[in-house]
């Protein structure tokens, strides 16, 4: 029963990573737009996300790869949440949006 609710916790943990890291990518998306160093901003935000990510598995993990596998999971699943509300919000585009000629 202790590794259940251990491996229960884990997934939330890796939802979380998840949330943070596709919804980090689709602020950073949504900022490229209107950046002046647009390539500089996307590798600083990947750089940064992963470096999280990765840093949060190592630690969450703790040497045991049923861990490791549960936040896995968990940041999959996150990653077609974040997928599926971003996708609800392009049907409300932002206002100051410019797009290429």
């Amino acid at each position: 029963m202790h590794e259940m609710l251990i491996w229960g916790l884990m997934l939330v943990w890796g939802g979380l990573l998840g949330a943070l890291f596709f919804g980090g990518l689709w602020w950073t998306v949504h900022k490229i737009v209107a950046s002046k160093r647009p390539a500089l901003l996307f590798v600083g935000s990947l750089l940064f996300r992963t470096s999280l990510v990765l840093t949060g598995f190592y630690v969450v993990a703790d040497g045991h790869w049923q861990r490791l596998l549960s936040c896995l999971l968990g940041f999959v699943f996150a990653r077609f949440i974040v997928s599926r509300l971003t996708r609800l919000s392009a049907n409300h585009p932002a206002v100051d949006v410019r797009h290429a000629p």
